[in-house]
């Protein structure tokens, strides 16, 4: 598979990223090269090894499950870009469907 022009453009529609339609062949090329050397891992022989959950063989020491600081809710709301009153306003992203 090779990424061409209109499946970027649906990539960054759907992540609903900004992009500069000037870069889009270094883009191209940067997604590309990234798709072939994931070719090139997935031909690495992978049987009989065990997968890596950890980056060490000790794993995480558990720690206990404790409470640091409590915020309240105006602390909350305190340094939120957009609220209304008791709540956070953001930008809708789902629409109601027709029916």
């Amino acid at each position: 598979m090779k990424v061409n022009l209109e499946t970027l453009e649906r990539i960054t529609h759907l992540a609903r990223l900004e992009w500069d339609p000037d870069r889009a062949d270094a883009m191209l090329e940067d997604m590309n090269r990234f798709l072939e050397y994931a070719r090139v891992l997935d031909q690495a022989p992978t049987e009989g090894v065990a997968p890596l959950v950890y980056m060490n063989e000790n794993g995480l020491p558990p720690r206990e499950d404790r409470v640091i600081a409590e915020t309240n809710h105006e602390e909350a709301l305190m340094n939120a870009p957009s609220k209304d009153s008791d709540y956070f306003r953001v930008p809708k992203v789902l629409k109601k469907s027709g029916g």
